[in-house]
């Protein structure tokens, strides 16, 4: 996987766990009320049925109150009790019933076929006797009462919630009910609304985790695309200052060739034979000859000097044999005795263990800052400084000339080459670069740390 995809995968990785994380915490926390809400929608439901069937049963026996309350319980009055009793209805499922304490079924509007029958030990089909258990509410007092009956509608056993109550002077029961199938219906109509809301919850949640990624991996490609093109265009134009660069030392070369070396080794070879001429003629001819070898020695050391000053610039010897702070102190020597400003060079620790790449680069920069210093500065004294605390070593050439801008000269399209090659020099090796200049002079400062060079 290359460098921008694991970018990518980093920014999307992280995106797409936090959304998963808050949509099972979304999830939970719906699920969560939506049970709190099934309770108390059922609870109030309920409560709303149970008064509703207490009012029921009230109209049921004010229906009735007249004959109840009459003392009489001849078979005329009781008869008439029950028809009435028998037309109270409400919806295809509601109707009153009646039975006496013994289980005796008297009156059943929905079901005939009970009426005259025992049901005292009726039982439903999780085997609980139905009819003693109303008996019982009924003898306590009246009240609720669960249990399963079958529904008239469908003929098909279904929960019932029942309430009834005692009417002592005839030894009846009488009572009504309300049944649960519908109360589950209503709320499994809620329960399926409220999964199909957490369901388009989920769903959002997963669209909005799909666009996010999709925005973000977009972003990142369109970023990598314009950084590539960023980069290509800087390696280009590294490429043809390094190209420039290569070209204008070659130039410099040949020109100390051509006009220094060559120019002298010309000179010495017109002179070795205009001696050796001389050196068959008279003795005053030969003294003249042992003259013109003797200044042809001097031209050759002179000619020695300069070879050995174009091998100090392309690479010093002494970097090598003796390290960079011997190497900078020669440097400084050099610059003092050949340019009019001098420079001091200091040394606080060792550089012992910095990579040869490492010196090099030091020691460039300390060639490049000085050139810059002689051609642009007209200072008139330069401190070079090599420190070291702990594993970093720190490089400073201060000056006090006139100062530039080092932000414009670094981003003129025609300037600041030598700057720019310092930065990528430093950015090489992974050290750090800072210029200041003013009015009173430049700072240049160069830090590298071992550990990390090494590493």
């Amino acid at each position: 996987m290359k460098l921008r995809q694991k970018v990518i995968f980093l920014a999307i990785a992280p995106l797409i766990v936090a959304l998963c994380v808050i949509a099972l915490f979304v999830r939970h926390q719906a699920i969560t009320l939506a049970q709190q809400q099934r309770a108390t929608i059922q609870q109030a439901y309920l409560a709303t049925k149970e008064a509703e069937l207490k009012h029921y049963v009230t109209l049921a026996t004010h229906s009735v109150a007249h004959l109840y309350d009459s003392g009489r319980s001849d078979p005329a009055t009781l008869d008439e009790a029950k028809r009435i009793l028998s037309t109270l209805s409400f919806g295809d499922d509601g109707y009153f019933f009646v039975y006496d304490f013994k289980g005796n079924n008297l009156m059943h509007p929905r079901q005939p076929e009970l009426v005259g029958r025992n049901l005292w030990d009726l039982r439903d089909v999780n085997g609980v006797p139905t009819v003693q258990r109303l008996i019982a509410r009924a003898r306590a007092g009246g009240g609720l009462e669960r249990y399963i009956w079958a529904k008239p509608s469908s003929s098909k056993p279904a929960p019932k919630l029942g309430y009834v109550v005692p009417m002592e002077r005839w030894g009846w029961m009488m009572g009504t009910g309300i049944y649960l199938d519908d109360v589950d219906a209503a709320l499994a109509r809620i329960d399926a609304q409220q999964s199909s809301n957490i369901r388009s919850t989920m769903l959002w949640i997963a669209a909005l985790a799909i666009l996010s990624a999709l925005a973000v991996g977009s972003s990142g490609l369109a970023l990598n695309i314009s950084e590539l093109r960023v980069a290509d265009a800087k390696l280009k134009a590294l490429a043809q200052r390094v190209v420039e660069s290569q070209e204008q030392e070659r130039a410099r070369l040949s020109r100390d060739l051509h006009d220094g070396i060559s120019q002298w080794l010309v000179s010495i070879k017109l002179q070795i034979e205009a001696g050796v001429i001389r050196l068959a003629g008279n003795a005053e001819q030969q003294q003249a000859a042992r003259a013109s070898f003797e200044h042809t020695a001097g031209q050759l050391n002179d000619v020695l000097g300069e070879v050995r000053r174009i091998s100090h610039d392309l690479r010093p010897a002494i970097l090598d044999d003796l390290g960079l702070g011997a190497a900078l102190e020669h440097l400084a020597h050099e610059f003092s005795h050949n340019s009019a400003t001098p420079a001091r060079f200091s040394a606080e620790g060792s550089a012992d263990g910095l990579p040869d790449v490492a010196n090099t680069v030091l020691f460039r920069i300390a060639q490049e800052a000085l050139t810059n210093i002689e051609r642009h500065a007209g200072a008139h004294h330069i401190e070079i400084a090599l420190a070291r605390k702990g594993r970093r070593i720190t490089l400073t050439i201060a000056d006090d000339g006139a100062g530039f801008d080092p932000e414009g000269v670094a981003q003129h399209p025609k300037r600041g080459i030598g700057l720019r090659n310092m930065m990528e020099r430093m950015d090489a090796i992974g050290g750090q670069l800072k210029i200041t200049s003013s009015a009173g002079g430049t700072v240049v400062r160069a830090c590298v740390d071992i550990t990390a060079e090494r590493a």
